[in-house]
């Protein structure tokens, strides 16, 4: 299969996706999400794939949504089809990840931002770059996180650092989500592919039955409330994307100045 926005190696057991949109800071558009769940299920059912690496090119892991005018934000509050809504793409690909019935391992080349982020904090094991970060940023142009936020921040560090987080949008450098618990290593920018690909080859050679049972086990009751907190995030975006502030915090980031919210 030909990819457009990502690409899809299989070597030595280990499936590497590598979202390929470096121009961009590997933004997503629905392109990229259809590609990038062709892959994860193509993955899934692959035997002769034990273990998975998620990355991006170039300086970014991902920086979010491709969204880059006024309009094109408030275009995502209309409904519709699943090949084609941003909001439910996002849904589908969180929980592709997390029902991957293998190891997946995101390696964090850069700045993960908004859905970004939240794309890196549903993989297994997190291998980042000591120039990674990390920035649930949504609430900089009105909105609220989505792809996980708002579930994956909570069960890793606790309500209120995580109200800190989602409500400043604060960037969070690779030592301090080091620090708070959602990064397993940290390498140097230069070693970063290599630790991921040699922890990849270690999971790889582990009995691949039992990752899958373990991993389906941990995360019992994590999908349904998961896919909860996933569905009820794209309703409220679908909200916050027709308010003043929404409009007002895309065209301040456009314009490259402070915004001015109202709270309408």
């Amino acid at each position: 299969m030909t990819f457009e926005t990502i690409r899809f190696e299989k070597k030595e057991q280990i499936a590497t996706i590598t979202l390929n949109r470096p121009e961009n800071m590997n933004t997503y558009n629905a392109t990229m999400l259809n590609e990038l769940l062709s892959a994860l299920e193509e993955t899934a059912v692959d035997e002769e794939v034990r273990a998975v690496i998620l990355t991006g090119e170039g300086r970014a892991f991902c920086a979010g949504a491709d969204v880059k005018g006024v309009e094109a934000l408030i275009g995502l509050q209309e409904v519709r089809k699943e090949n084609q809504d941003i909001l439910k793409l996002i849904v589908r690909g969180v929980l592709a990840i997390r029902q991957m019935p293998k190891p997946v391992v995101a390696a964090v080349n850069g700045v993960a931002a908004g859905g970004g982020a939240n794309f890196v904090l549903a993989c297994d094991i997190i291998v980042a770059s000591e120039k990674a970060k990390l920035a649930e940023n949504f609430i900089n142009i009105g909105l609220v996180p989505d792809g996980g936020g708002t579930f994956f921040l909570p069960q890793q560090i606790g309500y209120h650092r995580s109200a800190e987080i989602i409500f400043t949008g604060k960037i969070l450098s690779a030592q301090e989500a080091f620090d708070l618990g959602l990064y397993n290593r940290i390498a140097a920018p230069e070693e970063l592919l290599d630790t991921a690909w040699n922890l990849a080859q270690e999971l790889a050679q582990k009995p691949t039955l039992a990752i899958a049972a373990g991993k389906s086990i941990l995360n019992r009751e994590v999908i349904p409330r998961l896919r909860a907190f996933l569905e009820d995030e794209a309703h409220h975006q679908r909200l916050m994307v027709a308010t003043q502030d929404a409009r007002e915090g895309m065209t301040a980031f456009l314009e490259k100045r402070k915004a001015t919210f109202v709270g309408k």
